[in-house]
This record gives structure tokens, C-alpha cells and sequence, in this order.
């Protein structure tokens, strides 16, 4: 049985973005302490690609808000895009906190996405799922205004 009373906001957070831009690089969201969640999703959108484009995203991993130690997360990153099929297409990344090298103090992810070849619009955003303590909104980054 479900609870109609809890909203997906009392359960989810926004807690990483990597707002819209035309680029040709890698752009990264800040470093997400995650150990307020069992779960995060990254969501990574990329809007009609430049000439030969490719987009890559990937979660990395770190053991401090500054990047200590950064390295990726095994298995952790999209199928590239290309422009020739994948213009105004969609990536998404599931990760368990239980997935990072915790044992060597690894709580701290970001979202990196790189873009090659030529300029491109991408975004991307990473959601905490299932809080350990709730509302998982109380998370929520300070760029969210409005929950309604």
C-alpha cells in the first residue's frame, strides 16, 4: 500500500546540476555529498549536437568536497551520444552509494559530461533518491526556488 500523502519531493532531492550550455568541453556539476541517500540518479540531456559532436557523461567519485583523489566509478557513464542518431536525446546514470570505494572514505560524486568534436547545448542534473532522513527536499540545492 502506498502513502497518498507523501509527495516524490518528501523522497527526492535536486542536489547536483550542470545548467544548459553550448560547449565543446568537459563541464562538471560541483562535488555532491551523498551520504544522505541510499541513491542518486544523473539525468544528462543534450539538445541538437554540432557537426560530428559526441557527448560523454560520467560519475567520478572523490573522498572530500574539493576532489581529493578523484577517479571515476566503474561502469558509471552513458553510451556516447553522436550526432548522427542522437540529437535531442537523453542519458541516465543509477548509482548506490554502496557502489563507491567507500572503505577509502569515497562519499563525494559528480556529474562530468564532455563534449567533442563541436559545440553543443547539454544539461545535466543528479536527483538523491531514497533519504536517510526526510524531507529529502531540506537537500534540495539553493539554485531550487519553487516546490509546490
Amino acid at each position: 500500500m502506498s502513502n497518498t500523502q507523501l509527495k516524490p519531493t518528501d523522497i527526492t532531492a535536486i542536489i547536483g546540476v550542470i545548467n544548459p550550455v553550448s560547449t565543446a568541453t568537459t563541464v562538471n556539476s560541483g562535488w555532491i555529498d551523498i551520504s544522505n541517500f541510499h541513491s542518486i540518479e544523473a539525468l544528462v540531456t543534450a539538445g541538437v549536437l554540432g557537426t560530428s559532436a559526441t557527448v560523454d557523461a560520467k560519475i567520478q567519485q572523490a573522498s572530500s568536497s574539493s576532489g581529493t583523489g578523484a577517479k571515476d566509478v566503474t561502469g558509471k557513464s552513458i553510451t556516447q551520444l553522436v550526432k548522427a542518431t542522437d540529437d535531442n536525446k537523453l542519458g541516465q546514470i543509477n548509482l548506490f552509494a554502496s557502489e563507491l570505494d567507500l572503505n577509502n572514505g569515497f562519499r563525494w560524486v559528480q556529474l562530468s559530461i564532455t563534449v567533442g568534436t563541436a559545440a553543443s547545448l547539454v544539461s545535466g542534473h543528479v536527483i538523491g533518491f531514497s533519504v536517510r532522513y526526510d524531507p529529502a527536499s531540506d537537500l534540495n540545492i539553493s539554485g531550487v526556488k519553487s516546490i509546490t
